[in-house]
């Protein structure tokens, strides 16, 4: 099983990471890509530079890929998040999940992305077209948590 989370400062082959994910067993893959995107809160945003404490990122991840295993039934999930400067339209995330079922994927899914984005140490830093620039504060995240999901 495919069961896996990376952080990297290279650009993130969607293609390739779905083609990884690929299996005869799977009935469905469901895919979640978050995008660089041109404004936040009602900002003009150039940039983002994120960074993260990888050790701990690794760590966290693999207890989420557990749970998520054990809440769906799942045949594969993987996951990249990149660091650095990103442009515009970069992946700034990928998660790909398999599995017998759509539903299964579709909730699954949903969960590792949600995970990831409350409990990994990530900080992202926005960049506005202004010239001014700072670090995004995670407190909304908590705000969107979801109870835990039975699958």
């Amino acid at each position: 099983m495919l069961n896996m989370i990376t952080i990297t400062e290279k650009p993130i082959d969607s293609k390739r990471l779905k083609d990884e994910l690929s299996n005869d067993k799977a009935g469905a893959i469901v895919i979640f890509e978050g995008w660089v995107r041109n404004h936040n809160e009602n900002k003009s945003v150039d940039a983002l530079e994120y960074s993260a404490y990888q050790a701990l990122c690794y760590n966290e991840a693999e207890i989420i890929f557990n749970e998520v295993q054990s809440k769906f039934d799942i045949l594969a999930v993987s996951g990249i998040h990149r660091v650095g400067k990103l442009s515009i339209g970069d992946i700034a995330v990928f998660v790909g999940v398999t599995s017998k079922h759509r539903k299964a994927a579709f909730m699954a899914c949903e969960y590792v992305i949600d995970q990831l984005k409350i409990r990994l140490p990530i900080w992202k830093k926005e960049y506005y077209t202004s010239g001014e620039n700072h670090w995004v504060n995670c407190q909304q995240c908590s705000q969107h948590q979801h109870a835990p999901i039975k699958g």
